[in-house]
Formats: structure tokens, C-alpha cells, sequence
């Protein structure tokens, strides 16, 4: 598989993403399509399968460090998670314990979990966590990208949030709810999931980063996501710690901003606070960066 520089990440399919972050011809499939390890619950609906189940999961390089690599495919299902197509992700991830790469690359593209396999997707969620947590305990950090059309949604959003690392584009997505769920729920008035400049000052990757949740924020090319995978093998190489004193401090954190910021409707009137006015939402991302580099 050979890169494709300067291609949008948002439009690749997962395994173009793999092709594109992982040094050429490195990367080694695990459960490929000849396995064809489909969903029998589609299957029985009369639903169309895809004989990866909608995730690619094997073993690269990049710049010649061994890391395991998990692309969801959000093009199939909305990258939602099922039996199989998680009992692959943690079947990747505990085979990280034993082989113990440089890294795990997690590319999530999904809304959540399948309705079609609730009770089995719910837990595969579960077991995916269990298994990211193992990962860490290994001492082998676990780095998210997230920059599809699906975003990181429902529990893959929280599964994004375990990660030691997100890097998001700013066509990025990254929440528990979807804005569609959430109109559901409290109705068009509170969230208008049309209002698509809402919905990225909201769940965005400019506000990700805004927040402290996301890492690193990136162009939305395959090139720029490599990148910073280079400059994370560099700064980012062990796994962070899980101490119960560290989450607290996390949990403390979170708390004081919920308080600190309980009046703001969206990412527009932080970004007024901190000083980066009305133009936050049109600044280039580098431009971007660079203003809240100034304000840190």
C-alpha cells in the first residue's frame, strides 16, 4: 500500500487511511477480507455486510517503529460498533499487550454503537475499554485520529477520551451524544442538529482543542495526521499514567470548568472570552494554533 499525499483524511476510506499514515508497503492486515468475518446479526436482518465488518485492523510502520493500527471504516454502518467488528478491535488491542509495538493508531470513524446488535455492541464497547486500559497498563500508548464524516460518537466518543493522544482535524467530531440524538431528546429548540456551524462550535475540532480535548488539531490531510504521528512517537512515547490521584485531578478539573463555564451556549462565546473574538470560527488552523498558543 503507498501513500496518497495531500489527501483529504475526511474523504479516505479506512483502509486509504492506513495506506496514508503507515510508512509504504508496512502494513500487514489482521482478519483480512479473505477471512471474511462478517456480522451474523445483518445477516440475518437481510442487511448488507462488508467482509470486514466495517474496521481494519493489522500491524505497520511508521518512520520504521512498529505500531498496531485500528481504522473504522465510517462509510459502512456509520462506523457503528458490533459484535464482531469490536471483538476485532479488542482482539487488535490485546494482541498489543503481547506483541508490545512502539504504539497503537486508533483512526475512529463511528456514531456509537449498531441498533441493529445493541446488546452485543454495548459490550463490545465495554471489552474495547478494558482492552485500551490493558494497552496502557502495558505501558504502550494508544493515539486517536479522529477527522471522518462520522466523528467519535456514543461510546467510541468516551473510548476517544481514554486515549492517551487525539489528534482531530477541524472537520473533526468529537462527543458523547449526537447532535441528532440530542435534538431527539430536548427537542429542536435547545439543539438544532441542521445548524451544521452549530454543531462544530459545539462537537468541533476547533473547540476540542480549545478545551484541552484534543491534542494536536491538523489540516484535514492524510500528510498532516502522519505528521503528527511522527512528532507523537517523539513527545508522547509512554502511556500515561491511571493512578487513582491523577484521574481525581483530572475529575477536580472538570468540575471547576463545568462551573467556571455553565453560561456558555457554544464554542463562539469561549472563544469570546478568551480573547480569540468572532473570528476563531474562519481562522486557518494554523492560524488557529497559533492564537492559542499566544493566550496558553
Amino acid at each position: 500500500m503507498n501513500r496518497i499525499p495531500g489527501k483529504s483524511y475526511r474523504e479516505a476510506t479506512a483502509r486509504q487511511r492506513v495506506a496514508g499514515l503507515l510508512d509504504a508497503d508496512s502494513f500487514a492486515e489482521w482478519v483480512g477480507p479473505a477471512a471474511r468475518a462478517t456480522s451474523p446479526h445483518l445477516a440475518a436482518l437481510g442487511l448488507p455486510c462488508s467482509f470486514d465488518d466495517g474496521v481494519v485492523v493489522g500491524q505497520g510502520r511508521v518512520e520504521e517503529a512498529v505500531v498496531t493500527i485500528i481504522a473504522q471504516e465510517g462509510q459502512f454502518n456509520g462506523g457503528a460498533v458490533g459484535e464482531v467488528h469490536g471483538a476485532k478491535i479488542r482482539g487488535a488491542l490485546q494482541r498489543a499487550v503481547r506483541e508490545r509495538p512502539t504504539a497503537v493508531v486508533f483512526c475512529i470513524d463511528s456514531g456509537g454503537v449498531r441498533l441493529h446488535e445493541a446488546n452485543a455492541g454495548l459490550l463490545a464497547i465495554s471489552e474495547i475499554m478494558r482492552a485500551l486500559l490493558a494497552v496502557q497498563g502495558a505501558g504502550i500508548p494508544v493515539w486517536a485520529l479522529v477527522g471522518g464524516s462520522c466523528g467519535a460518537f456514543g461510546g467510541m466518543g468516551i473510548v476517544a477520551r481514554l486515549c492517551d493522544a487525539v489528534v482531530m482535524s477541524e472537520e473533526g467530531r468529537l462527543g458523547l451524544s449526537g447532535p441528532e440524538v440530542i435534538e431527539t431528546v430536548m427537542g429542536v429548540e435547545e439543539f438544532d442538529a441542521r445548524d451544521r456551524a452549530l454543531v462544530w462550535r459545539v462537537t468541533g475540532g476547533k473547540i476540542r482543542r480549545t478545551l484541552g480535548e484534543a491534542t494536536v488539531l491538523v489540516e484535514d490531510r492524510l500528510s498532516a495526521f502522519r505528521a503528527a504521528l511522527e512528532s507523537l512517537r517523539h513527545s508522547c512515547p509512554v502511556a500515561l499514567p491511571r493512578t487513582l490521584d491523577a484521574l481525581q485531578a483530572v475529575q477536580d478539573q472538570l468540575t471547576a470548568r463545568a462551573t467556571r463555564e455553565s453560561d456558555l451556549r457554544d464554542g463562539q462565546a469561549l472563544w469570546d472570552r478568551l480573547g480569540l473574538g468572532a473570528d476563531a470560527a474562519w481562522m486557518d488552523t494554523a492560524q488557529f494554533n497559533r492564537r492559542l498558543q499566544e493566550l496558553a
